[in-house]
């Protein structure tokens, strides 16, 4: 829980300057957030276009044919448990480095990883929608 405290401290603080070579495990640290933050905001953007696609096609009326939950709602849930899946996920990875000053690295750095791959899935998506 530490860690996460302190990548929400790190994540509310402008981005760190220095981050091409950062001399301290603090600044490392800070970097590593801001990676993460903007690998997030990236990810935020390309979830805004594939949940409005999805929404379209719930418009269109395709899923009243059968019984399943509609498109954006299906997309939803994937989201929601892909969310659930990268906190455990990097919180265990963190463990690595548990207790020590890196671990917020290693939290950060996971973070920015899997949130970079979710991104690339959503994008393949909105593509695989657009046919």
């Amino acid at each position: 829980m530490i860690a996460l405290f302190a990548l929400a401290a790190a994540a509310a603080a402008p981005a760190p300057t220095g981050c091409a070579d950062p001399q301290t495990q603090q600044a490392i640290n800070a970097c590593a957030a801001a990676d993460y933050q903007a690998a997030d905001a990236e990810m935020n953007r390309q979830w805004a276009q594939i949940s409005a696609q999805m929404k379209d096609r719930d418009k269109a009326g395709d899923a009243k044919r059968d019984r399943r939950p509609g498109y954006f709602q299906a997309a939803l849930a994937a989201q929601r448990a892909w969310l659930s899946f990268r906190t455990l996920q990097c919180r265990a990875e963190g463990y690595a480095m548990r207790g020590g000053s890196a671990e917020p690295m290693m939290v950060s750095s996971c973070l920015a990883g899997v949130t970079r791959e979710r991104t690339r899935q959503l994008r393949v998506m909105g593509l695989a929608f657009q046919q």
